[in-house]
């Protein structure tokens, strides 16, 4: 992996970086981590913290000032020394960071990861914090070392400070302008600053407290940051990462896939992507398209497997109860991209306005797998707008204009394989009746490896938790065309935008490269209405159609 350490506008690979970080704390009085005074050497068998909440707290022990961790993570408090664990910032907490925040730690606004960040909230990841209540007086905490592949910092900043150009308040990092040090008072009972990192890798931050009669002492902590390197390897304290490979990043643990050789399938697993309603000699094909609109690749729904990778689980919000308990966790796919989680969309941009009657619409027929899908929006008005929940019984639908490109937020309830099957249906300009109906297969989390599921209906056993709709769910030609039961009662209409409008501020939202944004249904395409409210449209077939819908099985189209 190559890391960057941004300064002055100047990006340093890893190649340099050892000698360009041993400049930086030398001229901040900086030491190589590895700790002074009493700092201790560690063995293997680290505790390995990544979720819940820790204290750093400095206390008197017999008679001597220490700085332990309060460790609540269990539920059981223990205390334990830095020396003894190692923390892991999971790659999911990586989120953009605004100028204010990145200069004051001589960095460009950019991607960091984040520890009781903006987005902490929503995240299974650890809630580091300070307290000063059994120090027995004011205790200066200092950065008294530091080793890492790029700049580490804790400051406090909140949305409100960036929308009115407030300084954050910075308690000290590994670079300049930051402060190396910051006080405790003796009746601090918590405080929780960001933690920042700038790149993935090891990171070994040695801390001293010294208290007010000058008794001090000295830890080192190790952090590993992202999946590149297994924190599980990591030597704690001012110990050194194993020599040898680290596992591949993303690599499932699990052997949870169907039995039997798979056909080899196309694993997409970040990146954008559409779910499309392509032209083919007058009729209408489900394919795939992944990349963008000057670089990408099609490919049949039964050539790919998506993947849902770790990155994606969330903590269920308030006011989400369609997908189970707060705080339960959900793996979810933002409606804006994520440099680290497949963004998956709807697109019509093959046909122009004037070739299609009424709307497309794209059906969730039937969903084989662990747990529940729901596709949604934030509402026009506030709120959300759930369009497709397998939850609550199948088929659902949605429609959409022709020329129309759209994201919307996906959620999972569970780890494991699915198995979603969609069709897509239009009527023609002259009446004919076009459509397609084909499954897609998914992976959701690690337990499984998406390299060896079967894609497409795959050959999972019945015991597979199943949604089975309400009716049909392969439409039939029919050469009398009338109200088919293989269509919905009813099909919610969802709203168009202009390209790139947005509303509303969803909580577990992600920006470019994992910002917070504004976002409702995301929806582009030329002569798009403007926004409007969620209209339900009964779908009605007239006149003398003909209704065309295939199960292929097909090569990738060119």
């Amino acid at each position: 992996m190559t890391a960057a350490l941004t300064r002055g506008g100047r990006a340093l690979t890893a190649a340099a970086l050892t000698t360009a970080t041993a400049v930086l704390l030398g001229a901040a009085g900086l030491v190589v981590a590895g700790g002074s005074g009493d700092a201790r050497a560690a063995g293997g068998g680290a505790v390995v913290l990544d979720e819940g909440e820790t204290d750093l707290a400095p206390r008197v022990v017999d008679g001597r000032l220490r700085l332990r961790i309060d460790d609540r993570t269990g539920g059981t408090p223990v205390e334990r020394a830095p020396s003894e664990v190692v923390l892991h910032v999971p790659p999911a907490t990586r989120q953009h960071t605004p100028s204010p925040l990145a200069e004051a730690f001589g960095l460009v606004s950019q991607d960091l990861w984040q520890l009781n960040g903006q987005q902490s909230a929503g995240l299974f990841a650890l809630e580091p914090g300070w307290t000063g209540a059994r120090a027995g007086g004011a205790t200066e905490v200092r950065l008294s070392a530091f080793a890492g592949p790029s700049v580490f910092g804790m400051a406090d900043f909140t949305a409100e400070m960036e929308n009115a150009d407030e300084p954050p308040r910075v308690y000290l990092g590994s670079a300049d302008p930051a402060p190396r040090a910051f006080t405790l008072d003796a009746d601090t009972q918590r405080r929780t600053p960001t933690w920042l990192f700038a790149a993935e890798g090891v990171y070994r931050l040695t801390f001293t407290v010294t208290g007010g009669a000058g008794a001090s002492d000295t830890e080192t902590l190790a952090v590993v940051v992202g999946d590149d390197v297994d924190p599980a390897d990591v030597l704690p304290g001012d110990g050194a990462t194993p020599t040898g490979s680290p596992g591949t990043p993303g690599t499932p643990t699990g052997s949870g896939g169907p039995t039997g050789t798979a056909p080899a399938a196309h694993v997409i697993s970040k990146g954008h992507l559409d779910l499309a309603a392509r032209k083919s000699d007058g009729d209408l094909e489900f394919q795939v398209k992944e990349g963008t609109p000057d670089d990408h690749e099609w490919y049949e729904p039964d050539e790919v497997v998506l993947h849902v990778t770790p990155v994606a689980r969330r903590k269920i919000p308030q006011g989400y109860d369609f997908l189970g308990t707060p705080g339960d966790p959900v793996w979810w796919l933002p409606m804006s991209q994520h440099p680290d989680i497949v963004w998956p969309g709807w697109s019509t941009t093959e046909w122009d306005k004037d070739e299609i009657d009424g709307r497309f619409t794209y059906r969730l027929d039937s969903v084989r797998g662990p747990g529940n899908v729901a596709l949604f929006s934030d509402g026009a008005l506030g709120g959300t707008e759930v369009q497709i929940n397998s939850g609550d019984g199948l088929p659902d639908a949605m429609t959409i204009a022709a020329d129309t490109h759209r994201h919307t937020y996906w959620a999972f309830t569970a780890e494991g394989v699915y198995r979603t099957t969609w069709s897509w249906t239009a009527t023609l300009a002259d009446g004919t009746r076009v459509g397609d109906t084909e499954t897609l297969a998914w992976v959701v989390g690690d337990d499984v490896d998406p390299g060896g599921v079967r894609p497409g209906e795959g050959s999972e056993p019945s015991a597979t938790p199943t949604t089975t709709p309400a009716t049909s769910t392969t439409p039939t030609p029919s050469a009398t065309p009338s109200a088919s039961s293989s269509e919905p009662a009813a099909s919610p209409s969802v709203p168009e935008a202009p390209s790139g409008s947005t509303t509303g501020v969803p909580a577990p939202s992600y920006g470019s490269g994992g910002a917070p944004v504004n976002g409702s249904l995301a929806t582009t395409g030329s002569g798009a209405a403007p926004l409007a409210g969620t209209a339900v449209a009964a779908l009605l077939l007239g006149g003398a159609a003909v209704f065309s819908v295939r199960r292929r099985q097909r090569r990738r189209a060119s």
